[in-house]
């Protein structure tokens, strides 16, 4: 199969270290010590869903209802100096199978119309298993490299999340290795989450 007819949701771990050489390396915590933020009321009154979205147990449930509202407090944690997508078009280079949508973007620049550079976290919502979006995710890791260093916006690492609401796993590319946390964090509480998004969005 050419690359060309690839989306990112066809890239398995697999695929995505032979297609762009990637080393990875599987590990524990590559965080660093952070300190956990607690959740505005505005971020709290929104997680009182969250047990209507585990009971529904979509993807597009636990998306919409949990993680979304958790990276909408990060921004709005950052004055909004950063800009954050969701289910939005990142095609960075068709023929090598970086296209398609991310369900979550965020870049550091301001602005919201169009995705700018600096990209600085992609994530793949996912209904249950958490390892069926790591291949996903990296590949969209990948593009965001790519994205940011043809807009002369090259930072050190990009960072990957895979979430199903109550479950987050995080993962760092630098230059050609991929960093996966092997530990799953849990949400709720949300003050650890919150800690590391914001930690990663300033980054860079």
């Amino acid at each position: 199969m050419p690359y060309s007819s690839f989306f990112y949701s066809s890239f398995t771990v697999a695929k995505a270290k032979k297609i762009f050489g990637l080393t990875l390396a599987e590990g524990g915590r590559f965080l660093p010590s952070i300190e956990p933020i607690a959740p505005s009321s505005r971020l709290a009154q929104a997680l009182l869903d969250l047990p209507w979205a585990i009971a529904v147990g979509s993807e597009k449930a636990k998306s919409e209802g949990i993680i979304y509202p958790i990276l909408q407090e990060v921004r709005r944690i950052l004055h909004d100096r950063i800009s954050l997508f969701s289910g939005k078009d990142f095609t960075v280079d068709a023929e090598k199978g970086l296209n398609g949508y991310v369900d979550y973007l965020i870049s550091r620049s301001p602005e919201q119309l169009e995705i700018e550079a600096p990209v600085i976290i992609v994530g793949e919502a996912k209904r249950g298993n958490l390892n069926e979006g790591l291949g996903q995710c990296i590949a969209e890791m990948v593009a965001a490299q790519k994205f940011n260093q043809e807009n002369q916006t090259n930072i050190p690492t990009i960072y990957g999340s895979v979430s199903n609401g109550t479950q987050w796993r995080f993962l760092k590319l630098e230059e050609s290795t991929v960093t996966v946390d092997l530990m799953d964090y849990s949400l709720p509480p949300a003050d650890q989450i919150l800690g590391f998004l914001v930690w990663m969005a300033g980054q860079g």
